[in-house]
C-alpha cells in the first residue's frame, strides 16, 4: 500500500508539472519540485536527528518503568481492554505499558512524548508478531488508534489562533474534541469489522461509555474557564501528570534497589539506533509529500472540489479549509502551515480559519504515522492499516466540517 501511495505521489507530481510546462509555459515548475525535493529530504534527515535525543530520553524512562515494575501497573486498568481488543497480547506484556503511555501522551498533546512511546509500542508488538513483514492484527488497530487518538488539549491551535489575532482562540475547542473524538470511535469500528471483533461485549461497551462520560467531563470543566485558564491549566495539568509519572517510575527504581542510572542509560541507547533506522522511510514519505505539494496537485484537486459542490448547489465555504484537511493524512507540519496560512489570509476568525482549526485538531497524521511506526520495526505489508487510518481521517474531517457549520455556519 505504501508502495502505492508513494509511487502515484511522484507520478501525479510529474504529470501536474508536465502540463503546467508544455500547456501554461512555467518554466519554472521543475525547479520548484527539485527544490522542495532536496528541501524536504534535508527536512527529513534534521527531524529524525531532532528526534534522536527525544526518543532516547523517553525510551530510557520507559525502560526504568518497565524494570521498577510500574508500567505492569499502570496497565492493569486497560488489561481487561486490551485483551478483548487485542487477545494475541498477553496480559502482561510490556507492549500494553507502551502502548497506555503513548495514548495518554496524544490524549495530553504531547507530540514529541508519544512518537518514541508509540515506536516503543510497535517494536514490542513486533517481538510477538510472526511474520515480522507483515503487521499483525494488534499493530494495526493500534496504529489506527494512534493515527485518530482523542487530543484533549489542543494547545498548539490555541495558540497560533492567539498569534494570528483570534478574538476568543479556544472557542473550537469543543468542536475540536467532537471531531476527535468521533476520529477515534470511527478508526475502532472500522478495524473491528475487518479483525471480526465483538464491540457488544460488556467490557468493550463499559470502556466505551467510561471514556465517553470522562471526554464530556472535561468538556463541561474547561468551557467553564476563560480563555486563558484553559491555557494556563491544560499546559499545567500536561506537564505535571508527564513529569509525576516520570518521578513515580524514579522513585519505584529506588525503592526496588534498581540502577535507574544504568536503566535510563540501556533504554537511551536503543532509542539512538532507532531513530537511525527511521531516517530511510522519513526521508522517503516526506520527499513524496513535497513535490506532490510543489507541482501544485494538491491545488488542483481543491479546485476540482470546489466545482463540485457549485454543481450540486451546496455552500463551498469550507472548500477554504480543504487544504489543510487533504494534508493533514501526510504532513502534520504541512497541515500546521496550511492551518496557519488560512487563518492569515482569511482571518482567524472567519469559518474557514475556525474549520481549519478544528480538522488540524480531528485527527493525526496517518501517512507520517505508517512510515514512522511501520519503519522502525521493518513492516513492508501494512494490510488493511491504512484504509482503517483514511476512514478513521475521513470521518474525523466530515465530523469537522459538520461540526463547524453546526457551531459557526
Amino acid at each position: 500500500m505504501l508502495n502505492i501511495i508513494w509511487v502515484f505521489f511522484f507520478l501525479a507530481a510529474f504529470a501536474t508539472a508536465l502540463c503546467k510546462l508544455l500547456v501554461l509555459g512555467d518554466q519554472q515548475i521543475f525547479t520548484q519540485i527539485m527544490t522542495a525535493m532536496f528541501s524536504l529530504a534535508k527536512s527529513a534527515f534534521e527531524i529524525s536527528l531532532g528526534l534522536t535525543g527525544v526518543l532516547s530520553l523517553w525510551l530510557g524512562i520507559m525502560r526504568i518503568g518497565e524494570r521498577s515494575g510500574f508500567m505492569s501497573l499502570l496497565t492493569r486498568g486497560l488489561t481487561p481492554l486490551f485483551a478483548r481488543l487485542m487477545p494475541e497480547v498477553p496480559s502482561d506484556h510490556p507492549a500494553l505499558g507502551a502502548m497506555v503511555m503513548n495514548i495518554s501522551a496524544n490524549a495530553l498533546g504531547l507530540d514529541n512524548a508519544a512518537t518514541p512511546l508509540g515506536i516503543k509500542a510497535m517494536q514490542e508488538l513486533q517481538a510477538l508478531n510472526p511474520d515480522k513483514e507483515t503487521a499483525s492484527n494488534a499493530q494495526i488497530l493500534f496504529l489506527v488508534i494512534n493515527t485518530s487518538a482523542v487530543t484533549l488539549f489542543p494547545v498548539t491551535i490555541f495558540t497560533y489562533r492567539a498569534q494570528l489575532g483570534a478574538a476568543n482562540p479556544t472557542d473550537v475547542f469543543i468542536p475540536i474534541l467532537i471531531a476527535t473524538y468521533m476520529s477515534t470511535l470511527t478508526g475502532l469500528l472500522a478495524v473491528a469489522v475487518v479483525q471480526r471483533i465483538n464491540l457488544l461485549d460488556r467490557v468493550i461497551l463499559g470502556y466505551l461509555a467510561g471514556f465517553t462520560m470522562l471526554v464530556a467531563g472535561l468538556l463541561l470543566y474547561f468551557a467553564g474557564l476563560s480563555q486563558q485558564q484553559m491555557l494556563q491549566q491544560s499546559a499545567l495539568l500536561s506537564n505535571v501528570i508527564l513529569f509525576t509519572l516520570v518521578t513515580t517510575f524514579i522513585i519505584g527504581a529506588v525503592y526496588k534497589r534498581i540502577n535507574a542510572y544504568e536503566a535510563f542509560i540501556e533504554g537511551a541507547r536503543e532509542g539512538f539506533q532507532t531513530a537511525i533506522t527511521i531516517i530511510p522511510y522519513l526521508v522517503a514519505m516526506l520527499v513524496a509529500i513535497g513535490v506532490f505539494r510543489a507541482s501544485g496537485a494538491l491545488e488542483i484537486i481543491a479546485d476540482l472540489f470546489r466545482a463540485l459542490v457549485r454543481i450540486l448547489e451546496m455552500d463551498d465555504r469550507f472548500i477554504d479549509a480543504l487544504p489543510t484537511a487533504l494534508m493533514k493524512p501526510f504532513s502534520g507540519s504541512g497541515a500546521r502551515a496550511m492551518m496557519v496560512e488560512t487563518m492569515r489570509s482569511m482571518g482567524a476568525d472567519s469559518f474557514a480559519g475556525r474549520l481549519s482549526s478544528i480538522v488540524q485538531g480531528s485527527t493525526e497524521t496517518t501517512f507520517y504515522v505508517l512510515a514512522v511506526y511501520f519503519g522502525a520495526v521493518g513492516i513492508k505489508n501494512i494490510r488493511h492499516a491504512a484504509a482503517c487510518g483514511i476512514i478513521a481521517d475521513f470521518a474525523g474531517i466530515t465530523a469537522a466540517i459538520l461540526i463547524a457549520y453546526w457551531f459557526f455556519g
